[in-house]
């Protein structure tokens, strides 16, 4: 499944859930599915952010690739 597709799923799950319209079992498959969901998504966003490089142009005009380092809070 494409990262888009689910970010599409998850929204749809959400709206589910926030509709209330569900039995008790069916409330509780899709939150679980969602979880699932998240935690898969949120694992390709860290993998992708380890993997983005920057372009960074030195005082001589060169531009280099450098690694993409998050800072922290």
């Amino acid at each position: 499944m494409k990262f888009e597709e689910g970010m599409k799923r998850l929204e749809d799950i959400v709206r589910l859930l926030e509709e209330g319209n569900l039995s008790l079992d069916e409330a509780l498959d899709l939150f679980k599915e969602g979880i699932s969901l998240t935690k898969e998504l949120s694992r390709r966003l860290d993998e992708a952010e380890k993997r983005i490089e920057i372009l960074v142009k030195r005082e001589n005009g060169e531009v280099e690739a450098q690694p993409y380092l998050i800072e922290e809070e």
